[in-house]
């Protein structure tokens, strides 16, 4: 299984997914070269340099933290269950609660729409939380099968480091 990077007072906890079969395979999140997760990171200010997939455990050091709100890899997310979503759902609540993170950033908006039950998602901070105490930040997922720009990607992740500065 792929190891949660998780601790307590985070600023930022991405959450994917799953892991993806090359994830799990190679034991580190976003491991498929054609992911941009770490480039977005580097790009939007979030971390200093392009982290490789194998430094995934590094992003603690920058007060980021990354689970998956389903734990069972697959090939892709539509290869998932409702009962994969009602446990991780509930097993996902239990560690934000735990690691009480300063903002919950979902890595697609069909992540948080599986959490959260809501059907309609803007981009960026969310009206509403989840889990009180702990801010919710969609973002567009990183894989190489979205079809935006890494521009586009990096704008929308640059709000996450200028409500880190503030």
């Amino acid at each position: 299984m792929l190891p949660d990077h998780l601790d307590h007072q985070l600023k930022i906890l991405f959450i994917g997914f799953n892991p993806g079969l090359q994830s799990e395979n190679e034991g580190h999140h976003y491991a498929n070269p054609t992911n941009r997760f770490y480039s977005v990171l580097k790009e939007a200010g979030l971390t200093d340099r392009k982290l490789l997939p194998e430094e995934d455990h590094r992003l603690l050091e920058y007060g980021y933290g990354l689970t998956n709100i389903v734990d069972r890899p697959t090939r892709g997310a539509a290869d998932l269950t409702s009962d994969d979503y009602t446990k991780g759902r509930e097993q996902l609540s239990k560690k934000i609660r735990l690691y009480k993170p300063k903002v919950n950033c979902f890595v697609g908006k069909g992540v948080y729409q599986k959490f959260s039950g809501v059907r309609k998602a803007e981009w960026g901070y969310q009206p509403v939380t989840q889990i009180g105490g702990v801010q919710d930040f969609v973002a567009p997922s990183t894989s190489g099968l979205v079809r935006m720009t890494l521009e586009e990607l990096v704008e929308i992740y640059r709000h996450l480091s200028t409500m880190l500065r503030k």
